[in-house]
Formats: structure tokens, C-alpha cells, sequence
């Protein structure tokens, strides 16, 4: 799983994550970045920036892997960083977040001092408590440490308590869930992964990942089809012509839209089935592109076009 990514995705959309885990109130302003240290090929993976100079600074870092050096270079990090910007921060505290106690380094002389004071705060997912009772930001994080058979219920869970709690930027905590489903189950599609967080098809329509694809997969047809449409129409000379085309271009353009997503879903269709989606009128290509999202076998498409005729 690629942890990196997905804690500086869960920081940079929901950056009050970093203070729930503290067991403080988010203050205002702080913004999340990635520092590169460029003397030294130093790389902050995750420094919580105050708005003005008399705030603190926080570093925070996943570590998934067992590194016996680990304290080592996350100290030294952190005090060039302090060198290089110290006129930003009037104090600092730093985060390390372990997926569990057995992961974490074992000895850390001579950093015990430090290890063991106020400035670091060290975490353990599996130590959370219930994804019931933890702020999402929090069961976010520990869904990604979840076994798989457990995933899918904790992960509907959590969709379920984004759509009846009043939670900031709810559409962010949804992508951010089926990311961490997508990194478990590398095999599903993300509309498969959608639906097995219980999204209904009117759901799964607004959501970015939907309008991001069937926008794709439309402009990819319209450019297809319109050079061809256009031209027989320009060869004609005649206004009517150019605007027949452009009524003849996207009617062909849905067909094929339709056309594509059935190939997705199902592989190559059979010839008459698809002779039968290129004869629908315009008005039923639309109503088959809104219900296709509904279908899980080839002959549910059938039945449709059977009740529609």
C-alpha cells in the first residue's frame, strides 16, 4: 500500500487530522507541506506551517516500516529544518505515526531524551479506539491498517456516517475512503469499490469520479466523430447541412459513449446488440446512458431494450 501518498492526501485535504490526533483543537491558518531540505537531500514529509511566527511548528511522519536509524534522521531533519527557518516557529512539536508498538524502532540512544519528552508525540493506529467513536479523520487513518476481510465493513461504516453527520467537506472524506479501498483491493474498478460502499446510482452520478470518467470517455467519442460529421457537412455547402451534421454528430457521439461503457463493463458486445443501441432514437440513448449504471450482466441491457421498444 502506498501509505505516503495516501497520509499526504488525508493532511493536505484534512489538515485538522494532525490536531484530533493531538487531542487539541485545530487552530486556524495552518497549512501542510512537503519541505525539501536542499543542502542536505533532507525531505520533511510532513511539516504543519503556522500562519505567523509566534505559532508552532509540527512535524509529522508515517513510518509503516521498521528503520533502526529511524530517530536518527527524523531529528536530524527536524533541527535543520529549525536552523533554516527559524525566524517562522516559536516553538515545535513533532508526530510519528506507527501502524502498531512492534514497528517502532527498539533502541534510540542517544535521542532518549527526546523521544521520551513533551515534543514528540508518538501514535499507534491499532491503539485508536473504535472506528464508531474516533473523529473520521482519525478511523480514516485506521481503516488503512484494517485487515482485508474487515475493510469493506469498516469502510461502508464510515461512508454511511459521512452521509448523516454534519462533517466538514464530506466529499473529500468519501474520495479519501475509496483511496484507501482502491490501495487494499488493487483489482476492483473504483466504481466497484463505489458500490461496495453502498452508493446508490444517483450517488455514484455526482460523484468526481463518475463526471471526471464520462466526461473523459465523451470528449474522447465527440473527437472521434466530429471531424467526419462536419466535413460531409461542409462538403454540402449548405447551412442546413452544417446543422444536420452537428445534430447527426452528437446523437452519434452518446451512441458511442453508451457503446464504450458496455465494453468496459461487459467486453466486446455481441454484433446484433450493438446494431440494435446504434438504431436507438436520441431521447433513448439518453435514458439507456442513465440506466446503464444499474446493469451487472449483458442480458439485463436486453431486457431493457426489450421493455423499451
Amino acid at each position: 500500500m502506498r501509505r505516503d501518498s495516501l497520509f499526504y492526501q488525508l493532511f493536505a485535504q484534512l489538515p485538522q487530522t494532525l490536531f484530533d490526533l493531538l487531542g487539541i483543537d485545530t487552530p486556524q491558518g495552518y497549512r501542510f507541506e512537503s519541505v525539501e531540505l536542499k543542502q542536505t537531500a533532507f525531505r520533511m514529509d510532513g511539516v504543519f506551517v503556522p500562519p505567523d511566527p509566534s505559532g508552532t511548528v509540527y512535524f509529522c511522519e508515517v513510518q509503516f516500516q521498521r528503520d533502526t536509524t529511524f530517530y536518527e534522521r527524523f531529528f536530524a531533519e527536524i533541527f535543520l529544518y529549525l536552523r533554516l527557518y527559524r525566524q517562522t516557529f516559536s516553538d515545535w512539536q513533532a508526530v510519528v505515526i506507527y501502524p502498531h508498538r512492534q514497528v517502532e524502532q527498539v533502541s534510540f540512544e542517544p535521542y532518549e531524551v527526546l523521544v521520551n519528552s513533551h515534543r514528540l508525540h508518538r501514535v499507534y493506529l491499532n491503539e485508536l479506539g473504535s472506528l464508531e467513536a474516533l473523529p473520521l479523520s482519525l478511523a480514516l487513518m485506521q481503516l488503512t491498517v484494517l485487515p482485508e476481510a474487515e475493510m469493506p465493513t469498516a469502510a461502508r461504516l464510515l461512508a454511511e456516517r459521512t452521509r448523516t453527520e454534519a462533517v466538514p467537506r464530506p466529499e473529500v472524506i468519501m474520495e479519501l475512503i475509496t483511496t484507501i479501498v482502491l490501495y487494499k483491493f488493487t483489482e476492483l474498478s473504483r466504481e466497484e469499490v463505489l458500490r461496495m460502499l453502498g452508493f446508490t446510482t444517483e450517488e455514484l452520478k455526482r460523484t468526481r469520479f463518475y463526471r471526471d470518467v464520462y466526461a473523459e470517455v465523451r470528449e474522447e467519442v465527440y473527437a472521434e466523430v466530429r471531424e467526419e460529421v462536419y466535413a460531409e457537412a461542409r462538403e454540402e455547402g449548405r447551412q442546413e447541412g452544417r446543422q444536420e451534421g452537428r445534430k447527426e454528430g452528437l446523437q452519434q457521439g452518446e451512441t458511442l459513449v453508451v457503446l464504450r461503457q458496455l465494453r468496459r463493463r461487459f467486453g466486446e458486445l455481441p454484433a446484433g446488440l450493438e446494431e440494435r443501441i446504434r438504431q436507438l432514437p436520441a431521447h433513448e440513448i439518453e435514458a439507456l446512458a442513465e440506466a446503464l449504471l444499474d446493469f451487472t450482466a449483458l442480458e439485463e441491457v436486453f431486457a431493457w431494450l426489450e421493455r423499451s421498444s
